[in-house]
């Protein structure tokens, strides 16, 4: 009787819905009859990846659990061979970088360096705010040297910013604490993304795409997201620029003294690990070497600042299986021959697209943002959209390369709500920002990332050797 009353209460209705939706939308995926052109294995890797979509959507479970209910959905289906090609992601090299690269961002931590170098930044503004606002700028890509993970180093820096602003007596939600948070909220993130050790989103890309080492990545990344970043913060400076002309008052002195022991045997492993990122041409390692190795010496009792005990439990093991699970989905696309049908399915809809590669630009960069509006998961988005935008690149002649950077930057450049992102979570809880504020201003980067990809990047991609269009293949 009890169990029967707890069932049907209008909060478990409400909790029923978004859970069964997914899975009826998969359902309903499966039992249509098969397209033409599209093989069986295929229309069950697409149900399969509408009820991924679906759970990634309404949240219904912890991302882990649903990376897994994805591994399992492939296996059962029949979508792949077996269960050892369903948790192929698994065995990615990829999947095991990721885990490294965080532990070096856990270990900058948990060392006090993170905080002792963004303080450092703090002190140097003497109650100027737009000092203040344009050292909070140089922070991030000099801490994305040190600190990989965008979250992590959003969840030191909203501290200290968080502190000065309530020393300079700037009410919560001021303007200009608003344009603080908005740059932590959104261009903080930026920064990562033009290293491929900088998280979630270059992993996944350079997996997805494939073939692309760490200085290529800086090379291909470094002026677009360097003009992503410039406008993103100019459009915040002039969205809230009366609020920059009055002083603040100076930030109390740091009193820390030299470097510890701890913070020293960081920096050396975390350069160390950098200097062999930054030397692949000579060395040729898989990225995953270098992490792996400062991992080790991370973990090392005498030599590392970690115990295993912290490892286990600070590192967000959800990230491994969200990125391991989605490999495993976006291979099985491939190779059932789904992402092959979809594409050909959408160039035919769009038979200009053979004739006018930036029309087919534009039609990837228009068509990613509803995708990113509706999949909070951005490693769920790029799992999905750059091996299609792959697949119609190559359909259409142009280069599968530069149509998966399209697709990532045009998702990795916005955020329309907080729980697109664990670091934007990070500073809506501090209550500067409204969900109306990040909206707002997620449009005008979605438009300010149109502009990059259409003006700076497909130009720039061409003069380093990635011309829009490839040779036709017979």
């Amino acid at each position: 009787m009890e169990c029967t009353t707890v069932l049907t209460t209008p909060a478990w209705r409400r909790r029923l819905l978004p859970l069964s939706l997914p899975f009826v939308c998969g359902a309903a995926v499966l039992l249509v009859p098969t397209p033409a052109g599209l093989a069986p294995a295929g229309q069950r890797v697409l149900a399969v990846t509408a009820l991924a979509i679906g759970l990634w959507i309404a949240e219904a479970f912890p991302v882990g659990v649903t990376s897994l209910l994805v591994v399992l959905a492939l296996g059962l289906s029949g979508g792949v061979p077996g269960l050892r090609e369903a948790l192929s992601g698994f065995a990615e090299p990829v999947a095991y970088f990721l885990v490294a690269v965080l532990t070096i961002g856990l270990a900058v931590l948990r060392s006090g360096l993170a905080e002792r170098v963004a303080r450092f930044f703090l002190r140097q503004c003497r109650g100027r705010p737009r000092a203040l606002y344009l050292q909070l700028l140089l922070a991030f890509p000099l801490l994305t040297l040190l600190l990989p993970s965008a979250t992590t180093r959003t969840g030191i820096l909203i501290h200290v910013y968080d502190q000065a602003l309530t020393l300079s007596q700037v009410p919560r939600g001021a303007p200009l604490a608003k344009a603080i948070m908005l740059a932590l909220n959104s261009i903080n993130r930026l920064a990562s993304t033009v290293l491929l050790t900088g998280g979630i989103t270059p992993v996944v890309s350079a997996a997805l795409i494939g073939h692309i080492g760490w200085s290529r990545w800086l090379v291909l990344m470094g002026v677009p997201y360097g003009v992503l970043l410039a406008l993103g913060a100019g459009l915040i400076y002039l969205l809230y620029r009366h609020s920059f002309g009055v002083p603040l008052p100076p930030v109390p002195s740091d009193t820390a003294g030299p470097l510890s022991a701890v913070e020293w045997r960081t920096v050396v492993i975390t350069l160390g690990a950098s200097l062999l990122w930054l030397t692949d041409a000579l060395h040729h390692w898989h990225p995953a070497i270098p992490a792996l190795i400062a991992l080790i010496c991370l973990l090392t009792p005498g030599i590392g600042v970690l115990t295993w005990g912290d490892f286990e439990r600070n590192l967000g093991w959800a990230n491994f299986f969200v990125l391991a699970s989605s490999l495993s989905l976006a291979q099985a696309l491939a190779s059932s021959g789904a992402t092959t049908w979809m594409a050909q399915l959408l160039v035919c809809s769009l038979p200009g697209l053979r004739q006018q590669p930036v029309l087919m630009i534009v039609v990837l960069l228009v068509a990613a943002a509803p995708v990113r509006l509706l999949i909070p998961n951005i490693t769920g988005f790029l799992g999905i959209t750059i091996p299609l935008a792959m697949s119609m690149g190559t359909t259409t002649g142009i280069n599968p390369v530069i149509c998966g950077l399209v697709v990532m930057i045009a998702g990795d450049a916005v955020l329309y709500y907080p729980a697109q992102s664990a670091s934007s979570l990070v500073v809506y809880e501090r209550g500067h920002l409204s969900g109306a504020d990040i909206f707002r201003f997620g449009v005008w980067m979605t438009l300010v990332a149109y502009l990059t990809v259409l003006l700076i990047a497909l130009p720039y991609w061409a003069l380093v050797g990635e011309p829009l269009r490839i040779e036709s293949t017979p």
